[in-house]
């Protein structure tokens, strides 16, 4: 108690605690566990095992190149893929048994074990966040409230001060906190001066997941402030309260967590593609070639539809992110005003160029219609050319039929594994590497609860980890429990995730997967986009 009494003494004298003594440290970790898990939280996945994500480190974002000359490296991973044109590989590719043997993946492999809660608490606070599955805090490095995904921020106050305290303290020691681990709670530290990001979830996400999805709101501030103005205020008053800059944007993060948890995009860097034929596709890329690159300086001409891409049309030398593209799609859910009039709104996307803002003019094609057309460009003066340029493309493609091609297209684009022949798969995720692409079915009976479904995402995640593993990758996993059996597969070409029954014999996973991979190269025109058109 004397210790806490100290504690708490230094955050009411000082607005930036920078030490700790070293045997308050563990009190501290177990007190802000303690104030974010209910008292009956629900049971855990197991974290330990095979496919366990706590001995890897953790994805961040790459840094963004600047706006001019940008261009896709060749050296990036795939996670930085920008949305390009798929390069058909003329070789089929198939599975094999001695593939799949060399590539089952043992239950002994890799054990953790969960930190203890410390017995000098023995009470739980109550707090706002009790019974919360996941938290999202946001901070300034001086511990002030930014953001909070339940209650208020200034409820924030004494937590962001601990939250704050755990950063500095590791940081004195030449180190940096990445997460805490309980029986309970898995808590994840993201420090991105000038903002400390941390994410809490009592439901079995992993540390990998909570810090993509960190990542993910990281970008979304600096998409409504630029990280040239958000590290210029900060630079300026260090104890800023960033709050009355995002006001009304709260909304957007909020909607931006809610969605990670659900779509497996984020995780895939990846976009999911209406499905079109390509007749279509290309009418609608060369109606907005026709007239939106009339107008100078527009940057990037872009069609979605129920949050899939119909298609996408970029100046010459200029690459977008599918990270970028997840902040458009969001924004876009997020409004409703963009369903009622044409709007102008600047907007940063940080991968292209993080130290400005585009301005971007955005349109639905007709009232209670899907599809969302928005026209990019760096004059902040363009809304009325590209305004004109937006009427011409609307009546092209109502005269040829598009449109209601488009809306007929995003009513019949689901699909089930039953109704592609592939009734032996539960489900699966397939992502082209080459055009930073995937598509999906819908999900099996078998996952139809929220647990189930978090369970195969999890799952998913785990075998992707062990693909991009430091000290041991992976390009082939195979992965039996007593729910179902997980195949993995990672080559140039695509990133496979399939998930059968778990009675599914090595012969009938290679089988089905082969199956699978040739009702791909027959849909992949319709699925995919596989040019790259340009003004």
């Amino acid at each position: 108690d004397s210790l806490l009494q100290e504690f708490y003494r230094q955050l009411a004298t000082s607005p930036h605690v920078v030490t700790m003594e070293a045997d308050l440290a563990p009190t501290t970790c177990t007190l802000l566990t303690d104030l974010l898990t209910p008292s009956s939280s629900p049971t855990l996945l197991s974290s330990s095992g095979p496919l366990s994500l706590s001995a890897q480190h953790s994805p961040q974002l790459a840094h963004p190149p600047a706006l001019p000359h940008s261009s896709p490296s060749q050296s990036e991973s795939d996670s930085d893929t920008d949305i390009q044109p798929q390069e058909t590989a003329n070789q089929e590719i198939n599975l094999t048994q001695e593939q799949l043997e060399a590539a089952t993946i043992n239950s002994d492999e890799e054990q953790f074990e969960d930190a203890k809660s410390s017995p000098d608490i023995e009470e739980a606070v109550e707090s706002v966040w009790s019974g919360k599955p996941k938290h999202i805090f946001v901070l300034s490095e001086a511990g002030k409230p930014i953001y909070s995904l339940h209650g208020e921020e200034s409820h924030l106050v004494s937590l962001g001060g601990i939250m704050q305290a755990l950063v500095s303290f590791v940081a004195d020691t030449g180190d940096s906190i990445r997460s805490i681990r309980t029986g309970d709670s898995t808590i994840v530290f993201l420090v991105k001066p000038p903002l400390i990001l941390v994410g809490v979830s009592t439901v079995g996400q992993s540390s990998s997941q909570l810090t993509v999805q960190l990542s993910y709101i990281h970008s979304q501030i600096v998409s409504v402030l630029t990280l040239a103005q958000l590290n210029r205020i900060f630079d300026q008053r260090r104890n800023y309260d960033l709050r009355r800059m995002l006001s009304g944007s709260e909304r957007l993060m909020t909607s931006l967590s809610t969605s990670m948890d659900t779509d497996p995009s984020y995780f895939l860097s990846a976009v999911r593609c209406l499905p079109l034929p390509s007749s279509t596709r290309d009418l609608v890329s060369e109606t907005i070639i026709r007239f939106a690159g009339k107008v100078s300086d527009v940057v990037f001409g872009i069609l979605i539809a129920d949050n899939q891409l119909v298609t996408l049309v970029r100046m010459k030398k200029y690459f977008i992110h599918p990270a970028d593209l997840h902040l458009i799609f969001n924004l876009i859910n997020s409004s409703e005003s963009f369903k009622h009039s044409e709007s102008w709104t600047p907007l940063c996307l940080p991968k292209f160029d993080s130290s400005g803002f585009l301005h971007a003019h955005v349109s639905y094609m007709s009232d209670n219609h899907p599809a969302c057309l928005l026209l990019i460009t760096t004059d902040r003066n363009a809304f009325f050319s590209l305004s004109g340029a937006r009427a011409k493309i609307v009546e092209r493609l109502e005269r040829h039929g598009a449109i209601a091609n488009i809306k007929t297209a995003v009513e019949t684009a689901s699909y089930t594994t039953n109704s592609i022949d592939l009734g032996e798969v539960r489900h699966f995720l397939y992502k082209s590497r080459t055009s930073a692409q995937f598509t999906s079915p819908l999900y099996s009976p078998c996952y139809q609860t929220e647990d189930d479904r978090r369970r195969l995402d999890s799952l998913y995640l785990s075998m992707q980890n062990r693909f991009h593993s430091v000290s041991l990758p992976l390009k082939l996993g195979h992965y039996s429990t007593h729910n179902e059996t997980v195949l993995g597969w990672l080559t140039q070409a695509f990133e496979l995730y399939a998930v059968f029954s778990p009675n599914t014999s090595k012969l009938g996973v290679i089988t089905a997967v082969n199956k699978l991979l040739r009702w791909v190269k027959r849909e992949e025109e319709k699925m995919f986009i596989l040019t790259a058109p340009t003004f």
